[in-house]
């Protein structure tokens, strides 16, 4: 049965860019029972808006009699700071004030997520994680981790997701923001700002998740259609559908935090930087991904130290990190018998 639990850091945690949050919580499920020396942890980083529960978004890998099985493991995964599932973020009372950050929640990187997720490490007294996971911004996560703490991480396993985040990912991310920031309501200070600009983000997101054969399988048009097409309906759906589970407020933070990605900041560069991981590395990528191009994850697969690369031939774009889970736990297997 997966566990629910909040982690309070009633202390200043300080950011990468030199602001602070005043105190942070971090809402996490657990999964399965850690043994006796701790050695059966697997640590998975979460994507974009997706929540602290892998084993709704990762059924495919995680759960009982599946690669991942809590009968055998202990999996944890953390609401990311910022994110709108439990965690600190924009919604949150600023302890200071008394009131909610709303516009004035500072700025998060992929790094300050990580230096969050290892103090729930340490406060666990967990010294040692078996497999770390991460597809896309949880991929991100996962090899700066792997970069901060070298020696913790015995071996990860990263998902359609890159080294630093591209030019062209920050451009749909930013032309997402730019949505959000014209709804006339994201200037009011109230929980309900940008909803409507973020319908529309979350549309243009999914043009970057899925590609042009994607929606010519998926949302074909009729014989003789003129209007009201499958694809009119599934892009107002799928807005509609995260208005009813997010806020833009997080969508904002965590776009940004995308953006901010690079590994090799202040590392003297990406190579440099990945060719200090000491875990064993898988990194699979999809055929079809445009947004996080399998170029993306040659390269870190290039730099990392005796890293694998697998490429699974998909349709579903970007998205197919999240669906294709036969072709991702064989790739996992068959690695597994090499290493």
């Amino acid at each position: 049965m997966v566990k629910n639990h909040l982690f309070k850091f009633e202390a200043p945690f300080h950011l990468e860019s030199g602001e602070w949050l005043p105190e942070l919580e971090l809402a996490y499920t657990t999964y399965g029972e850690l043994n006796a020396d701790k050695s059966n942890v697997v640590w998975v980083c979460h994507a974009f808006t997706g929540n602290a529960n892998p084993s709704d978004w990762w059924s495919g890998l995680i759960g009982e009699k599946r690669l991942f099985n809590p009968k055998d493991y202990f999996v944890i995964c953390v609401n990311v700071l910022g994110s709108h599932y439990g965690s600190t973020n924009a919604l949150s009372t600023n302890p200071l004030t008394g009131q909610q950050y709303f516009h004035d929640f500072p700025f998060v990187s992929i790094r300050d997520v990580v230096n969050s997720l290892i103090l729930l490490r340490k406060h666990l007294e967990i010294n040692s994680i078996a497999y770390l996971l991460g597809g896309s911004l949880g991929g991100q996560q996962a090899v700066e981790w792997s970069l901060i703490e070298p020696e913790v991480i015995q071996k990860q396993i990263l998902f359609s997701t890159n080294a630093i985040h591209s030019p062209w990912g920050i451009a749909f991310n930013e032309s997402q923001r730019m949505a959000i920031a014209n709804d006339p309501t994201w200037e009011s200070s109230t929980p309900e700002a940008g909803m409507e600009g973020m319908k529309v983000a979350r549309a243009i997101a999914l043009l970057s998740y899925r590609n042009y054969e994607t929606y010519n399988r998926t949302q074909s048009r009729d014989a003789g259609q003129v209007d009201f097409f499958r694809a009119n309906t599934y892009q107002n759906y799928q807005g509609e559908k995260l208005l009813k589970r997010f806020n833009a407020y997080s969508y904002w933070t965590l776009s940004k935090m995308f953006d901010s990605h690079d590994v090799g900041r202040n590392r003297g560069g990406v190579q440099k930087a990945l060719e200090t991981v000491l875990a064993k590395t898988l990194v699979i990528g999809i055929t079809s991904d445009i947004l996080f191009p399998p170029v993306e994850q040659e390269r870190i697969a290039q730099f990392i130290p005796k890293a694998k690369y697998v490429e699974i031939d998909s349709t579903y774009g970007h998205d197919g990190f999240l669906i294709e889970f036969e072709a991702m736990t064989n790739a996992i297997v068959d690695w597994e018998k090499e290493i």
